[in-house]
């Protein structure tokens, strides 16, 4: 099992980005958790657990299929891309913008339990659905010990 340094203040980091949401503003804190590294912006993500998988499901409106990265190494998933941002031309002005645009990584420690030659990602309508199926793990036998 991978081993995760504990961070303190990633649940504060958190705290305060789900209460800048809350009110409307833009998290004070974006890109600075350790799932979220290097962001301009954060795609939101589901994930699920089911008996035979593990789905990964990521908003990725207004992407191509070619600018979204995804790869598992050493024990992590790291889904990474790119939302350009249009340019005025002519005839063409911004009279509001309020959608984030720029790169964006996410990071997420897959269980031990995974069949990594199996996962598959399939995106779709702007939803990333990265599938991750479950191996069968050895049950531990139980023992029955007795006590004199």
């Amino acid at each position: 099992m991978k081993m995760t340094p504990w961070n303190p203040f990633r649940e504060l980091d958190e705290l305060t980005d789900r209460f800048s949401r809350l009110f409307g503003r833009a998290p004070l804190t974006q890109g600075k958790s350790d799932s979220l590294a290097g962001s301009d912006w954060v795609p939101p993500v589901d994930i699920v657990e089911s008996d035979k998988e593990y789905l990964v499901k990521v908003e990725l409106p207004d992407i191509p299929r070619e600018a979204v990265k995804v790869q598992v190494e050493d024990g992590m998933l790291r889904i990474e891309g790119e939302r350009k941002q249009e340019t005025e031309e002519d005839g063409k002005r911004f009279h509001r913008i309020e959608r984030t645009y720029g790169s964006f990584v996410r990071a997420f420690t897959i269980p031990e339990n995974i069949d990594e030659g199996g996962i598959r990602a399939e995106f779709k309508d702007g939803i990333l659905n990265v599938r991750l199926p479950k191996t069968e793990k050895a049950k531990p036998k139980g023992v029955q010990i007795k006590v004199n």
